[in-house]
C-alpha cells in the first residue's frame, strides 16, 4: 500500500503549488492540511448531528492492565506486580493503587478488561487499535489504511465552521494519519506543548503585515485564477480549489480558532485541577477543543513501554494520567458535554502476566483494558473479565475494532460504510464491527448474547 501514500503525496504537492502560486502559501503555511479539507456528507444515520465529538487518548507504548485497571491482588507475586489494589466507587470494582482519582469516580467510567487481538508488535498493534485494520506490511511506518480520526473527519466534515475537524495534541498518533483519503483528512497538529508559556499553535494567525481586507483580496485572485476547475484526488473526493481558500480564509480570520486553542483563558484553578504538566494541559486543551467546536482530537501519552523498571516508571507517569483523564471526565460533565463527547483511553496491548527480570512487562496483545467514558453510555461497570493472572479474556470478549464501532456509533457512523482505495477496491469502515453490547444495553440482556452466541 506504500503506493497509495506516493499517489496522495503528489495530489498534495499539486495543491500547495497552487496556492503559492496565487499567493496564499506564505499565509497558510505548508503543515496545515486540515485547512484543505472539504465538508463531504456521511451516508450514516444520524451523521446530521453536529454536536458530538471524541476525545482518543492513545496511551503509546500499551499500558500494563495489572497496574492500571485489572489488579489481581491475591495472584503470585510474580503476577501482581509492585502495586496495591484500591476500591473505587463503584462496589466491587477495584483500580491499581496510582489510578486513585479515576477509582473516585468509577462511576462515570466503564473499563472493559477482556480487548484482545492476535499481535505483539508495537507498529501492527497501533495500526489495528487506530485503524481497525492489521498492517499488511509490519515494517510499515505510514498508515496502510485511515485512522478513525481520519474517516471521521472524510464522512462528518467539520462541527463547526473556522476549525479544524481532526485536531492532534501534540503530534498524530503513531498511525493517526490519512492514508489513501489524502493528507487533507491528516490531523491539524499543535506542535507545542500546552503547559509551556506561551502557548501557541501553527497557522492560526495572519502573517506580520496582512490585515483581512489584503487576504480576502488574495482569496478573490484565487478564485478568478482557478474559476471552476476542479481537481480530483486519489480518493475520489472532489477537492476546489476556491473551498480551500474559503476555509483558510475562516481559520485566519475568523476568532474562532484562536479562542479554542488560547489555553491561557482557563482559570488557573481549572489549570491545576487538571495537573501543570503536558499530560494534563493537553486533556485540558482536548476539552477546550471540543467544547467550541472540534469533532476529534487526539492526546497522544507516550511512555508506556515498561520492559524494565515497571514500578518506578508508573510512579512517575501514573498519577499524573490518573489526574488529567478524571479531571477531563468530571469537567466534561459539569459542563453537560458528557453526553455529548465520547472519551476513549488505550493503547496498543496489554503486557505480559508475568513481571520479567528486568522488573518489566513486556508486549501482550492477548489482552488489554480499555476505558471509555461519556457518549451517553451506560457507566459505572467493568465489562468483560480475565483470567487468574490476567493473562487472557474469559469472558466477554472483544477486539479493538469494537472499540471503533463505538466511536463511529457516536459520530453517526455506519461502520459498514465503504470507501474506495486509490485503485478503486472498496473497503469497510471495519471488518468487524459489532457493538459492546453493555455500553447500551442492560446487563442481563448483554449477558444472554454472550451465552447463545
Amino acid at each position: 500500500m506504500s503506493g497509495w501514500n506516493g499517489n496522495g503525496a503528489v495530489a498534495d504537492r499539486f495543491h500547495r503549488r497552487h496556492l503559492l502560486h496565487s499567493g496564499l502559501g506564505g499565509m497558510i503555511g505548508l503543515s496545515l492540511p486540515a485547512l484543505r479539507r472539504l465538508q463531504a456528507e456521511s451516508t450514516a444515520a444520524g451523521s446530521s448531528a453536529k454536536t458530538a465529538a471524541v476525545i482518543y487518548v492513545e496511551l503509546a507504548g500499551g499500558p500494563a492492565q495489572h497496574e492500571t485497571y485489572d489488579p489481581k491482588p491475591r495472584a503470585p507475586a510474580e503476577v501482581r506486580g509492585p502495586l496495591r489494589a484500591i476500591p473505587t466507587n463503584v462496589p466491587g470494582i477495584e483500580f491499581s493503587e496510582l489510578m486513585a482519582e479515576q477509582a473516585r469516580i468509577a462511576d462515570k467510567l466503564a473499563i472493559i478488561r477482556s480487548v484482545s487481538h492476535n499481535s505483539g508488535s508495537h507498529e501492527t498493534s497501533a495500526h489495528l487499535a487506530q485503524t481497525g485494520w492489521y498492517l499488511r506490511n509490519n515494517q510499515s511506518r505510514q498508515n496502510e489504511m485511515p485512522c478513525v480520526g481520519a474517516v471521521a473527519a472524510h464522512l462528518r466534515g467539520r462541527n463547526s465552521p473556522g476549525l479544524p475537524a481532526f485536531v492532534a495534541i501534540p503530534r498524530g498518533m503513531r498511525f493517526g494519519g490519512a492514508a489513501w483519503l489524502g493528507a487533507g483528512f491528516a490531523p491539524y497538529e499543535t506542535v507545542n506543548d500546552p503547559n509551556k508559556a506561551p502557548f501557541t499553535v501553527p497557522n492560526v494567525s495572519l502573517a506580520r503585515g496582512l490585515t483581512p481586507e489584503r487576504l480576502a483580496d488574495r482569496q478573490s485572485l484565487l478564485a478568478e485564477l482557478d474559476g471552476a476547475r476542479r481537481l480530483r484526488d486519489t480518493a475520489g473526493t472532489a477537492l476546489a480549489m476556491d473551498t480551500l481558500a474559503d476555509e483558510a480564509f475562516e481559520m485566519l480570520t475568523g476568532d474562532g480558532a484562536r479562542r479554542a486553542f488560547d489555553i491561557d483563558r482557563e482559570d488557573a484553578t481549572i489549570r491545576k485541577a487538571y495537573g501543570r504538566n503536558p499530560i494534563g494541559q493537553s486533556m485540558l486543551l482536548a476539552r477546550r477543543l471540543v467544547e467550541h467546536g472540534v469533532m476529534f482530537v487526539t492526546v497522544r501519552v507516550p511512555g508506556w513501554d515498561d520492559h524494565k523498571d515497571l514500578e518506578k516508571s508508573m510512579r512517575g507517569k501514573g498519577p499524573r494520567y490518573d489526574q488529567a483523564i478524571a479531571a477531563l471526565v468530571r469537567d466534561l460533565g459539569e459542563r453537560g458535554l458528557d453526553r455529548d463527547v465520547l472519551v476513549v483511553a488505550m493503547g496498543e496491548f496489554g503486557r505480559t502476566p508475568k513481571i520479567n527480570k528486568t522488573a518489566g512487562r513486556d508486549h501482550w496483545g492477548r489482552v488489554m483494558s480499555v476505558l471509555m467514558a461519556g457518549g451517553g453510555l451506560k457507566m459505572g461497570q467493568v465489562i468483560g473479565a480475565t483470567d487468574a493472572n490476567g493473562a487472557a479474556a474469559n469472558a466477554a470478549p472483544y477486539r479493538p475494532q469494537h472499540v471503533l464501532a463505538m466511536i463511529y456509533r457516536h459520530l453517526g457512523i455506519d461502520p459498514a460504510t465503504t470507501l474506495e482505495d486509490n485503485a478503486g477496491r472498496p473497503w469497510h469502515l471495519l471488518a468487524e464491527r459489532g457493538l459492546i453490547r453493555e455500553l447500551v444495553e442492560s446487563p442481563s440482556t448483554a449477558a444472554e448474547r454472550f451465552t447463545t452466541r
